[in-house]
């Protein structure tokens, strides 16, 4: 063989033998991105076993079991639904809306001529002061508000503006109608409201405040509690503590 052809021999050699240690790092790559994929498929698996596929804020709410609380009075008869289809407690309101804020911003909530729908969710409140059961009125968070009369009841339909949180009718149920998605608390509600809330406080009642978030306990402060879809909260000022109230969310809320 002659020096030039035995050159090319080696240079052909030295082709495949440099695309085949490319082929094998190609394929130890590979097997490594696989197995970090199943690892942290894995990962997230566990994470929505362990959470019941819930957001990590909702899966790390400060919440107990409702015995911690001992024997709770039973929760009285539902009122007559209202126009929206949900009982409305027959009993005086917590306070009414003269205080509630009056189109300027409160909380990075803006006030604006017509309901914001691209994060829409309801959530629904109960208050019991000293085991007695009170209203929440409507026309939280709309200004100028006027009502339509329905055969149930009075229904807010219009106003000089919707807050981001608003009420329509005096059942508790809290819509939460917003150009953005983010997370509201009870706290933003009472803001709007123009009415304090904390662990001492609701409103005009002051003693020591109960919450109870979808069934548990909630043990921080009230403020805190996330206004999320079909949440049912209820708060407790004195004693008696009434067990907690449930409702059904009627279909469109």
């Amino acid at each position: 063989m002659s020096k030039s052809k035995r050159e090319s021999a080696r240079e052909r050699i030295a082709r495949e033998r440099a695309q085949a240690a490319r082929r094998r790092k190609r394929r130890i790559w590979l097997t490594w991105a696989g197995a970090a994929v199943v690892v942290i498929g894995a990962a997230v698996g566990i994470t929505l076993a362990l959470t019941g596929g819930s957001s990590p804020a909702s899966g790390s709410l400060p919440l107990a079991s409702l015995s911690t609380l001992g024997t709770l009075q039973a929760a009285p008869a539902a009122g007559a639904l209202g126009p929206e289809g949900v009982p409305i407690p027959a009993a005086a309101a917590l306070a009414g809306t003269t205080t509630s804020v009056t189109g300027q911003s409160v909380d990075g909530i803006s006030c604006q001529s017509s309901e914001q729908t691209l994060f829409h969710i309801h959530a629904h409140l109960t208050i019991f002061v000293n085991g007695a059961a009170r209203q929440i009125p409507a026309a939280i968070g709309i200004p100028g508000a006027q009502a339509t009369s329905t055969p149930q009841g009075a229904f807010i339909e219009s106003g000089t503006c919707f807050y981001w949180l608003h009420t329509h009718a005096a059942d508790g149920i809290i819509h939460i109608e917003s150009p953005v998605t983010r997370t509201y608390t009870l706290g933003n509600f009472f803001d709007e409201w123009g009415q304090p809330l904390g662990t001492d406080q609701v409103g005009p009642a002051s003693g020591h405040v109960v919450a109870i978030y979808n069934g548990k306990v909630y043990q921080g402060n009230p403020r805190n509690i996330p206004l999320t879809a079909h949440a049912q909260i209820q708060l407790e000022v004195g004693t008696p503590l009434v067990a907690p109230e449930q409702i059904t969310f009627p279909n469109g809320l």
